[in-house]
């Protein structure tokens, strides 16, 4: 796609100059209008709306000072460059005090032109990207208040239907039945409550840094077989299998070992978790030149291909028949991502719909 031009107003009481910036800058690419004087200018600038204005200070009618407060008035964002004679260098520095990005002195070379134009357009290209990244942001940020205020009222709002049914009971003959009965559903609720914002305090954490403090070497081995063994209970509440092939005299990783089990725990639940019944969960490790690579193999329902990019976004989650009541947060391949990104590796994912999926974690080397 052709890049849009950028439009640059000259305003200068001298034909000469007017012309001479013109042809200057016409050869460089850009759109360029003249005028001599402040009035026509302005209202030049009022209606094209340019990237750019050179002014002179030393006009008729309306000098460049006055052209400067005006310009602010219709859009601050305008960037402006002064010209002057040597005798007004006091003044320019005023101009720049009221918000000239910069002064040219006369006479000038088209190079100092070109230089000084091509510098106060990247400026205003730097300072609109820099906008466009905090509405960004600020979207970004509305959208996860607005999300996460979603996922912490849902249960909360339960829990409180389940509160008043409570009260209901009263003298009923199975009072204690259904009081257990409401109570646990309470329990189940608050643990979702509970995962939700740990989760949500994890990834505040990672991403103002707070959470890796410091790399070390971290022997593997002893981490996951630690994992597995932790896991078989839960496993087998879910008819699932789960085993590792895990060689000695592996390398050390640079990482963190609390930040490693937080990592491979989120990946052997989801296994566990998103598996059939009955299905397997296997851990391997490989190396190569650079990386110790753990994959976490299952035979679960597999994602599918066109969602397997967005698991790794915060709060999204594959939604149909066989997921929706798989209980969650969303948080956990996010969590997985951002600390993997945090130690200087990477996690890649394959599945296929019916068969299963694998999620291969590379772990940087301890190169000391």
């Amino acid at each position: 796609m052709e890049k849009t031009k950028k439009k640059i107003i000259v305003i200068d009481d001298d034909p000469v100059m007017r012309l001479s910036c013109a042809k200057i800058l016409d050869k460089e690419g850009y759109l360029v209008e003249t005028y001599e004087d402040g009035e026509q200018g302005l209202a030049a600038i009022n209606h094209q709306k340019p990237d750019l204005l050179v002014v002179d200070l030393k006009m008729p009618k309306i000098g460049g000072m006055e052209v400067i407060s005006r310009v602010h008035q219709i859009n601050p964002a305008i960037c402006i460059v002064v010209i002057t004679g040597y005798a007004t260098i006091g003044t320019a520095v005023d101009a720049m005090k009221a918000g000239a990005y910069d002064f040219l002195p006369k006479p000038f070379t088209p190079d100092e032109l070109r230089l000084i134009v091509k510098r106060g357009l990247e400026r205003t290209e730097l300072l609109e990207q820099s906008q466009r990244l905090m509405r960004e942001k600020e979207n970004l940020q509305r959208c996860f208040l607005t999300f996460v205020t979603h996922q912490l009222q849902s249960p909360l709002v339960a829990i409180h239907q389940y509160l008043e049914v409570l009260k209901t009971l009263e003298d009923s003959p199975d009072k204690q039945a259904l009081q257990r009965e409401w109570i646990d559903r309470s329990i189940v609720r608050l643990k979702e409550l509970i995962a939700i914002i740990q989760d949500w305090l994890t990834i505040a954490k990672i991403e103002s840094g707070q959470f890796i403090q410091y790399l070390e070497p971290v022997e593997l081995k002893p981490v996951l077989e630690d994992l597995v063994q932790g896991h078989i209970e839960q496993a087998k509440e879910h008819q699932v299998t789960i085993s590792s092939q895990i060689p000695d005299g592996l390398p050390a990783v640079r990482a963190q070992e609390q930040c490693l089990r937080m990592l491979f725990s989120n990946l052997i639940v989801n296994a566990i978790k998103y598996n059939k019944r009955p299905g397997q969960v296997r851990l391997t490790v490989q190396t190569d030149s650079e990386y110790v690579i753990v994959s976490v193999h299952d035979t679960g329902i597999g994602i599918p291909a066109d969602k397997q990019e967005l698991i790794f976004e915060d709060f999204y989650r594959v939604k149909d028949e066989t997921t929706k009541n798989i209980p969650g947060t969303g948080l956990g391949l996010p969590i997985c991502k951002k600390i993997i990104a945090e130690i200087g590796g990477k996690i890649t994912v394959e599945s296929e719909l019916g068969q299963g999926s694998c999620f291969h974690v590379y772990l940087p080397k301890n190169k000391d």
